[in-house]
């Protein structure tokens, strides 16, 4: 059986999968509501969904950083990983030891093509359509609760020390822009350093949105970041539900109303 995954690489499988190591962590919540948790043999330290999983499966590593020794023990049918989330580097070292699928996701409809692919990859099919309706059931709600807000002008910081925000061609600017959030760094590419005496200038601003991952902003950054603005609010916002792909997005839009 062939298979294509997301940057056009094609996967030739024997069989069904039933060794999965998912260097992925929204992905390996995905496999969970999928059906696949037996089959889930290794996950990475940021895997902290369900919390039980690394209680139960081999961590080999993170998303940047992997133990290729472990992965080898662990004799995996395939791996899964992520443009974004792995390496270049870590792609090639994994396959040469299995078949390696690399998603690559932008939009809510690469997020559900992904499902798809999953579903037909794990045999479960079935369970894929169930996640992919429910997602779509949300989006539409969402985009109905959406229609008559006002759009506001934001930046959504990812990190300090640099200061780096999110720009386009990235899935977190995708559900700003659905949210009626308007990027200020939309035109710069992927996540750039900002200059927050530049952002000063920006007297438009409405929101300055911190992200709970990959940097961990916390109450005291509020005040601090506020004071490179006119007029803006700063507000913490869960990073999960803007960034991380699969079936999160069932969670997510209810996230997104609380927000508005």
């Amino acid at each position: 059986m062939n298979f294509q995954d997301q940057i056009g690489r094609i996967l030739a499988l024997e069989k069904t999968p039933k060794r999965i190591i998912s260097l992925v962590p929204s992905l390996t919540e995905l496999l969970i509501d999928l059906g696949l948790e037996d089959a889930i043999v290794g996950i990475t330290k940021f895997c902290i969904h369900p919390a039980h999983l690394k209680e139960t499966k081999t961590v080999v590593g993170g998303t940047k950083s992997i133990h290729i020794d472990k992965i080898k023990a662990l004799q995996p049918d395939i791996i899964l990983c992520n443009k974004e989330e792995n390496t270049k580097e870590i792609v090639q070292a994994c396959e040469k030891i299995a078949p390696t699928h690399v998603s690559d996701i932008f939009t809510i409809d690469d997020n559900l093509e992904l499902i798809k692919q999953y579903g037909n990859l794990f045999s479960v099919e079935n369970k894929a359509l169930e996640i992919i309706d429910k997602i779509n059931i949300e989006l539409t709600s969402f985009k109905e609760f959406i229609k008559q807000k006002e759009s506001k002008k934001v930046v959504y910081f990812i990190w300090k020390s640099p200061w780096m925000a999110v720009g386009n061609t990235t899935f977190i600017n995708h559900l700003l822009e659905l949210n009626k959030f308007d990027n200020i760094y939309q035109h710069k590419e992927r996540y750039p350093e900002v200059d927050l005496e530049e952002m000063k200038l920006n007297t438009q601003l409405d929101f300055i949105l911190l992200s709970s991952e990959p940097f961990p902003f916390k109450e005291e950054h509020l005040l601090e970041i506020e004071n490179f603005t006119p007029k803006a609010k700063a507000i913490l916002v869960d990073g999960e539900m803007f960034s991380w792909t699969g079936s999160r997005l069932i969670k997510a839009f209810d996230y997104f109303k609380s927000l508005h």
